[in-house]
């Protein structure tokens, strides 16, 4: 039997988190629940963080990934400032996804600054965990 990689036996961490001013958080709790049905450990920040917040918290519990969720319309805000202060705080191998309500025209600028997923509502629980995988197996396990 082959043995398995430190990495596949480990579950990822992911901090889920809305930055920001939006207190809007029924579906942060849903799509955090699916996090944790798919396997993975979660920390969820509460409610109303600031991005530098999020950014210390990504990094005082050593996730594997931030997943960021705004509805308000801040994401070309409050996204690339968490994503500034995780590199400044030496947390630039941290996968950081988003989404919420995000317009197609700002989808280009988030993708160049290495914030994928982008998803929205309707967006299903399994392409949304398989993403979160696949980035994490990727970039931060190099599997």
């Amino acid at each position: 039997m082959a043995k398995k990689s430190a990495a596949i036996q480990r579950r990822i961490r992911i901090l889920v988190a809305k930055p920001g001013l939006d207190g809007h958080d029924r579906g942060v709790l849903v799509l955090a629940r699916a996090f944790r049905d798919a396997g993975m450990e979660v920390i969820y920040s509460g409610l109303l963080p600031s991005p530098e917040q999020v950014a210390q918290m990504a990094i005082d519990e050593d996730v594997d990934v931030v997943a960021l969720s705004l509805l308000n319309g801040a994401h070309m805000t409050a996204f690339p400032k968490v994503k500034k202060q995780l590199e400044k705080m030496g947390g630039k191998d941290i996968v950081v996804v988003g989404g919420g309500i995000i317009p197609e025209e700002d989808k280009p600028k988030l993708l160049r600054l290495g914030i994928t997923g982008l998803y929205g509502p309707g967006s299903s629980f399994e392409e949304i965990v398989e993403h979160v995988r696949g980035r994490v197996r990727k970039e931060r396990w190099k599997e």
